[in-house]
């Protein structure tokens, strides 16, 4: 069996990959503050499924497997089925936001439905993920091991849920995005530790690009994306005032329902224009004596 290194840079990648998690899941719980205070809230699910599942959850597999090598052996990339991983783990959570924020059958339903759907679709995700990995070694699962990430993914899942249900105020965002942050790259590095490697006659040289090439370029471009949308979100208050009545008010100045009421008129006071100092025109007829 060879020799599997998860952190071939040391704690460099598990840092940026949980950093990346964690950054993810609190723009997806400020998204979801908005989604459940407004009646349009279709964009902001929108945002936080790819917020949380193409930063918080893709973008952190991938950072974590630049640290991943197996001894004596080369990896590489398929690229379509890397890419077709970020949009399962986007459509996934998509889907398990859309279940709970509706609320059909009821909430504990609704989050146990949603989270199971979202758990079994990142798990799928980082397969898919792992699948896009070629090598010119045989790779093998434990399949207790699988299962377990499979359990720890749905767990997350349901608990990601609910915060997007219940989570307000800063402090308590930022201590959901943490524990969020932690159970993403928990299922992650469970699912990594059922990988086994062995050396296998007749293997050909693995064909796909290279992990610098592939992946880097792919993790810049989401993460950016990423952080132009909390840079937006993030400077705006969580709790909106309702702007409407005050958007009313301001309409009804300009364009009043009362005709007359077009017309400024005019308040002075009764020693505004003193009669010593007013001196009429003097073709005025009103004036003549």
């Amino acid at each position: 069996m060879l020799e599997i290194d998860q952190f071939t840079y040391g704690w460099l990648t598990p840092t940026l990959a949980y950093l990346m998690s964690v950054v993810g899941s609190l723009l997806a719980l400020r998204c979801m503050v908005r989604a459940r205070s407004q009646a349009g809230h279709r964009g902001w699910i929108i945002t936080g499924a790819i917020a949380l599942g193409g930063t918080g959850i893709w973008v952190m597999h991938f950072i974590a497997m630049l640290g991943f090598s197996v001894h004596d052996a080369t990896i590489r990339y398929n690229v379509p089925v890397t890419v077709l991983s970020a949009v399962i783990a986007m459509g996934v959570v998509w889907l398990g936001l859309s279940i709970v924020v509706h609320r059909r059958g009821g909430e504990w339903f609704a989050l146990i439905t949603g989270g199971a759907i979202t758990g079994l679709g990142v798990a799928a995700m980082h397969y898919a993920g792992m699948y896009a990995m070629k090598t010119d070694v045989t790779v093998q699962y434990d399949p207790w091991i699988v299962l377990l990430s499979l359990v720890i993914a749905i767990v997350a899942a349901i608990a990601a849920l609910w915060f997007a249900l219940h989570v307000e105020g800063i402090v308590a965002t930022v201590g959901a995005a943490l524990i969020m942050g932690i159970a993403v790259c928990g299922m992650h590095y469970t699912g990594m530790f059922a990988m086994r490697a062995h050396v296998a006659d007749h293997m050909h040289a693995p064909a796909g690009a290279q992990a610098n090439q592939l992946l880097t370029p792919l993790i810049i471009a989401v993460s950016m994306a990423t952080m132009l949308m909390f840079f937006q979100v993030g400077i705006t208050d969580i709790d909106e005032p309702d702007l409407s009545r005050i958007r009313g008010q301001y309409a009804s100045r300009f364009w009043p329902s009362d005709p007359e009421e077009s017309i400024p008129q005019p308040k002075f006071r009764a020693d505004d224009f003193p009669t010593e100092q007013f001196n009429p025109h003097p073709l005025d007829p009103r004036h003549r004596r």
